[in-house]
């Protein structure tokens, strides 16, 4: 695709579209490749909203389809959000036609991946999204392109960064979780209606995107696993850090010789792990391979600059005749990931007990544990101002998480507990 100009059709008009209408403004020969990029036509709900960008010069299309159409653009740029609606059918329409799309949309890719693939190959389209996961960082890039000639074990990392940073928050200031997502719905970390991002749903689309190209299948985000972070209590982030812990938003997706776990969950992880260390709205990810060991990135996940950046990288990609599947094989050949069934998996726990301060207690836990079959690696009882009860904290070793489960419902059935156990698994990573 050698040509002197590009032009762009940009749905979506957000934080992300008005940073790429600046970027392409400011350095319109901004790919290496060469040639000069602009922008021609847009779509938005709506023609009159504030925005960051000045779009008055370009074509308005009402319906974003009729842009992903219109003969006027080379390159449609998705960036509507959402894994259904106008935005899945803009980039059908986009596809169908041969045209390159860009988009950041991780719900629609984790969604409709593997269709969307078909379209693509089928009709010679490039289909890219590296600002779907980790903004600026380049996740997606590495996961895909960088580590082929390897063999990945394991991507595992905080992929959310407003879950990261009420977190911490609550650590850092001792503020309850309503508290801080207040603060960051104010602050623009958090949207109004937060389930997405509290509920782990984000974390989940950007994992089921690397899990799919990290082990060569179609993104499958019905097999994920997912929580969030909304239940995680500031007594709990004060007894895991007693323990050595810090407790963050993990998404991981593990290879063993069983299948594939893809998992989005609060987890402790140890504090002089770097992901423990990892504060604010930051994103970092680790990616292990068989020959190149661990690689660990870390930045921003969001943002106007970051996510426009890694839009452009890929509309560079488009412009330097870049081929490739849009996944790991051809889309016509992926097949889901098998997965792990969840009670089959190893790991640790960390369990978390409030209990009536009288005798005989520890004795009865130890002893249901044991009846489990469930060893325990550490134990903590510590008195907490404003407690109701006693907690009494304990850590696992490890054991496979149908047991923890099972040795778990059956502490729930001590009398001598005020509230139900609360557990969190401890990172493996």
């Amino acid at each position: 695709m050698s040509r002197s100009q590009w032009r762009l059709g940009v749905a979506g008009l957000g934080t992300v579209g008005a940073g790429l209408i600046n970027l392409v403004g400011e350095r319109p020969e901004f790919a290496p490749a060469g040639g000069v990029c602009l922008v021609t036509g847009v779509s938005a709900r709506s023609r009159s909203a504030s925005r960051a960008a000045d779009v008055s010069r370009f074509t308005w299309f009402d319906d974003p389809v009729a842009l992903a159409a219109s003969p006027d653009n080379d390159i449609f740029v998705e960036l509507i959000g959402g894994a259904e609606g106008p935005a899945k059918a803009a980039v059908e329409t986009a596809l169908r036609l041969g045209k390159p799309v860009v988009t950041a949309n991780k719900a629609l890719i984790a969604t409709h991946g593997q269709a969307l693939a078909v379209l693509a190959e089928a009709h010679g389209a490039p289909l890219l999204f590296e600002a779907a996961v980790m903004g600026g960082t380049p996740a997606v890039k590495m996961v895909r392109e960088a580590l082929v000639g390897d063999e990945i074990v394991a991507v595992a990392g905080i992929l959310n960064g407003t879950c990261n940073y009420i977190l911490s928050q609550m650590d850092s200031s001792g503020r309850s979780f309503a508290d801080v997502l207040s603060e960051a719905q104010a602050l623009g970390y958090a949207e109004a209606d937060p389930t997405t991002d509290v509920g782990g749903f984000d974390a989940g689309h950007k994992i089921t995107i690397l899990a799919a190209l990290a082990f060569g299948g179609a993104p499958t985000l019905e097999t994920a696993e997912i929580d969030g972070i909304a239940d995680i209590d500031l007594l709990d982030l004060r007894l895991a850090k007693d323990l050595g812990y810090r407790i963050k938003l993990v998404a991981s997706a593990i290879r063993s010789p069983t299948g594939v776990s893809v998992r989005v969950h609060p987890a402790l992880i140890a504090l002089d792990h770097p992901l423990a260390r990892v504060d604010g709205a930051l994103n970092a990810l680790f990616i292990e391979g068989r020959k190149t060991g661990r690689i660990f990135v870390q930045g921003a996940g969001a943002g106007a600059g970051p996510t426009a950046a890694a839009a452009a990288a890929d509309i560079a990609d488009v412009m330097a005749g870049a081929r490739r599947p849009v996944f790991q094989l051809p889309a016509t050949r992926l097949k889901p990931l098998a997965t792990v069934a969840p009670g089959d998996a190893m790991g640790r726990a960390y369990v978390r007990l409030l209990v009536r301060d009288e005798p005989g207690v520890i004795a009865s836990v130890s002893e249901t544990l044991a009846e489990a079959g469930v060893s325990i690696d550490s134990f903590l009882q510590k008195p907490v101002e404003g407690a109701s009860g006693v907690p009494i904290v304990l850590t696992t070793h490890v054991a496979p998480e149908a047991t923890i489960a099972a040795a778990v419902t059956a502490m729930a059935a001590l009398p001598t507990l005020l509230t139900p156990p609360r557990v969190i698994r401890i990172a493996r990573i």
